[in-house]
């Protein structure tokens, strides 16, 4: 694709990780321990890996801030979108990081982009529900629970993207800083 038509191609590509991560979250849910979890932060991340973080952001904050006010949680969609937002920030970073030293992302390296990102989301929901929600004590009891969802993301979005990036075709195109 031409480097005018970039631009597009990437707002395309956010709204389609946006939605994505939106009906992840929303629709495919496994049961775990701690309740469910759900599949969407494995787009966020995926987000940050292929947009990079400015796009990244964007798309990986918005879906799942859409699935908080579709499920009805409209108190948790700005502390959702900054929260996940960052979340594909951090991975996006990370993996930068890798591209500049000529690193191919093996699933190491991913894990390495993913654990941090996913360990800042649970602590980014801890502080968003015990300083803006005024949840106290319950915000510390949801962490468990935040981390098995972020062990979920890590798992799913390291696999997708292994495969996708054996793609020769769409390996060319994702986000190398």
């Amino acid at each position: 694709m031409h480097n005018q038509n970039k631009p597009m191609e990437k707002l395309i590509l956010a709204a389609m990780f946006a939605a994505l991560s939106c009906v992840a979250t929303m629709m495919i849910q496994i049961p775990a321990p701690t309740g469910y979890v759900n599949l969407g932060d494995a787009f966020v991340l995926l987000a940050g890996f292929c947009l990079g973080p400015v796009y990244g952001f964007v798309a990986g904050g918005l879906g799942p801030a859409l699935a908080d006010l579709l499920l009805g949680y409209p108190m948790y969609a700005p502390g959702t979108f900054v929260v996940k937002g960052l979340v594909a920030v951090i991975a996006s970073l990370l993996l930068l990081v890798y591209y500049k030293l000529g690193k191919a992302p093996s699933v190491s390296r991913l894990l390495v982009c993913t654990i941090p990102a996913e360990v800042f989301m649970a602590l980014g929901y801890f502080a968003y529900e015990t300083v803006i929600l005024k949840v106290g004590a319950g915000a510390a009891a949801a962490i468990p629970a935040n981390l098995m969802q972020g062990l979920v993301g890590v798992a799913a979005s390291t696999a997708l993207f292994r495969l996708l990036y054996k793609v020769p075709a769409l390996r060319e195109r994702f986000w190398k800083g």
